[in-house]
């Protein structure tokens, strides 16, 4: 039923809600896959788990067609201005998760030749726990961000 003060058939919504809203159900991601956690990303993109029911079937190789960076394993010091690189070439709005221990703290690779934490190159909106964490935890962490993007708490 129409509101009694619109005619009918014009739907009211907020606009900022409704931009939310596109941009969870629309995510590209471009993967940033260095180590063991990789393939549990992968297979977060495979049949069994389905990424596409959330509008994210594709896995983007070019940085300027994603709008989330998935960094999935321990960073080195060597690939850490890549990292940064890709990250600057993405449009905004753009959001990070950080999948794994390695690319959260450094995990047990306390060393100088590894970066200890992927925050100290670029933002990093959601963190994924885990060694390596699983297809439903970095599914979880993918929600996670669509609820703080839906809720405003997160403004890029």
């Amino acid at each position: 039923m129409a509101h009694p003060t619109n005619p009918p058939g014009f739907l009211l919504a907020n606009l900022d809600k409704v931009r939310h809203w596109a941009q969870t159900r629309s995510m590209f991601t471009v993967t940033f896959g260095l180590a063991c956690c990789a393939i549990e990303m992968m297979a977060t993109g495979a049949g069994h788990y389905d990424l596409a029911r959330f509008g994210m079937e594709v896995f983007r190789a070019s940085p300027r067609q994603a709008d989330l960076m998935i960094v999935a394993g321990r960073v080195s010091q060597k690939m850490a201005p890549v990292l940064r690189q890709v990250y600057d070439q993405m449009p905004e709005p753009k959001w990070v998760i950080s999948m794994g221990a390695c690319a959260s703290t450094g995990g047990m690779f306390n060393n100088y030749a590894l970066v200890q934490g992927v925050d100290q190159i670029v933002p990093v909106d959601i963190y994924v726990p885990g060694c390596p964490p699983g297809p439903q935890s970095l599914m979880h962490g993918i929600l996670t961000l669509h609820d703080k993007i839906m809720s405003g708490e997160i403004a890029h």
